[in-house]
């Protein structure tokens, strides 16, 4: 996605000046923020592509942000900014529904890695005629493909987020078939999990709890003990 809008909200004027300047020489159009009313006045006036955010924050923390913003039925990409690089401030990111996290101090080409990781997953500004009509069945659930959204069997939006998203349509495309959970992030997010990455997990729970009648029983996206996961389309 050439010339996305990025807001950058951190608290750490060197760092923000870092980032702005980098993403910027890369083409990219950067706004900065220091903190959460920052960001707001700036969303007063265009919703961004893609916040960088950062979770200690003054006042409302990037967690509360991220939050406030789903529930509001913001749907650019967030990638959460973290001095934290322990397993719970990355499921709490992740739980409130951002698409990414980094743990600082981070290089800025695995940042703007990530950056075009997100925005390449973020839905299309228009669509074509062909592609307006592609649909995925997943169970009783419907994907729009071009649209990349989530709707439940009544035709009522479900908010998901962009990793959310691509890892029901890595499902849908694959009914049946048993997928390991490094096959699953290869097919979703085209990059291999790490070893202690629980990621993949949490969006599958957090998934669950939106299209299982049962998440503690899941007959939609099920566990296959010492394998991965399987959707089964008549769960």
């Amino acid at each position: 996605m050439s010339e996305a809008n990025i807001v950058v909200v951190d608290d750490e004027p060197g760092l923000r000046g870092m980032i702005e300047d980098y993403l910027s020489m890369q083409g990219y159009a950067v706004q900065p923020a220091e903190n959460g009313a920052a960001l707001d006045r700036l969303l007063a006036s265009r919703s961004p592509d893609l916040i960088l955010l950062d979770v200690n924050l003054p006042g409302e923390d990037g967690f509360s942000i991220v939050r406030r913003l789903r529930n509001a039925g913001e749907r650019m990409g967030i990638i959460m900014l973290t001095g934290n690089a322990d397993e719970d401030s990355k499921v709490t990111g992740l739980l409130n529904g951002a698409d990414d996290y980094l743990a600082k101090p981070f290089e800025v080409r695995e940042l703007l890695a990530r950056v075009r990781s997100v925005l390449r997953r973020l839905p299309p500004a228009a669509e074509k005629p062909a592609e307006a009509r592609q649909k995925l069945a997943l169970g009783t659930f419907v994907l729009d493909v071009a649209g990349r959204r989530l709707f439940d069997g009544g035709g009522l939006e479900i908010e998901v987020s962009s990793m959310d998203y691509d890892l029901l349509e890595a499902f849908a495309r694959h009914p049946r078939q048993v997928l390991s959970r490094d096959r699953l992030c290869e097919l979703a997010h085209g990059r291999t999990l790490g070893a202690a990455d629980r990621s993949l997990d949490i969006r599958i729970a957090r998934l669950r709890k939106k299209l299982e009648k049962d998440p503690t029983e899941p007959a939609i996206l099920k566990t296959v003990r010492g394998e991965g996961y399987v959707f089964e389309p008549e769960g």
